[in-house]
């Protein structure tokens, strides 16, 4: 199985194809139908300064140690102005991730492998644990309004290492993840475009973003189903 971590020290990001994903993954992926099934459930994003209906999400918040994972209490969502220029700067208040989900197999291996991957972007003694904050996204697009991924533009997210892994995507154009260095030099592009395919990011070193959508079919509606964790280090 090929390792992330010589593409991150390299590059600052690595992408894997689904097929790799669910192969890392092992056992847990059986249990895809009903983990992406509940994306279906999603609440309203109510925080948009845009004035955007076209993104719903839950969120959740897990502490992770050597002792292992546990989900925090429920909390509101905050970045800084100078991460997100377009809603940051408050407390933004999600609906949470469920409790089936929060406890799902995809989610526990993942924040195990990913904590593993991200521990070598983190300066230290090696007794760093781990703020994880994960978010359920979907963005919708009809023929009359566009829907935007990324509607703060290209940008970090503040944190050490973040997640990107695609759920489902249905007549969408474009959706097109970018990623470029700190001096804003393109570092490549690709499109997410089946369950599973995902993308590593070490937060300092590149920003990222993804093209806003559009239906294919105009007479249909475009859905683009995203899952985002990040990881930031903090003392055990």
């Amino acid at each position: 199985m090929e390792a992330i971590e010589p593409a991150l020290k390299a590059k600052g990001f690595a992408v894997r194809s689904g097929a790799a994903m669910r192969a890392r993954l092992g056992a847990a992926w059986s249990g895809w139908a009903e983990f992406a099934a509940s994306w279906n459930d999603l609440g309203e994003d109510r925080h948009m300064a845009d004035g955007g209906r076209y993104r719903r999400r839950r969120y959740a918040v897990f502490d992770v140690t050597g002792s292992g994972i546990v989900r925090a209490p429920h909390q509101p969502h905050y970045q800084a102005k100078t991460y997100n220029r377009l809603n940051g700067g408050l407390d933004r208040w999600f609906d949470p991730v469920t409790p089936e989900i929060g406890d799902h197999p995809i989610i526990q291996a993942l924040i195990r492998e990913l904590a593993r991957i991200f521990a070598g972007l983190v300066p230290g003694d090696g007794r760093t644990g781990w703020h994880v904050e994960l978010h359920q996204f979907r963005i919708e697009a009809n023929e009359d309004a566009v829907g935007r991924p990324t509607p703060e533009g290209v940008h970090r997210d503040g944190v050490d290492g973040a997640f990107v892994m695609l759920v489902h995507r249905r007549n969408v154009s474009s959706g097109v993840t970018q990623i470029f260095d700190t001096h804003g030099a393109s570092l490549g592009e690709f499109t997410l475009g089946d369950a599973g395919d995902s993308v590593f990011l070490d937060d300092a070193r590149v920003f990222h973003g993804v093209t806003p959508i559009a239906p294919v079919d105009p007479a249909k509606p475009a859905i683009r189903d995203v899952l985002v964790i990040t990881f930031t280090g903090s003392p055990v």
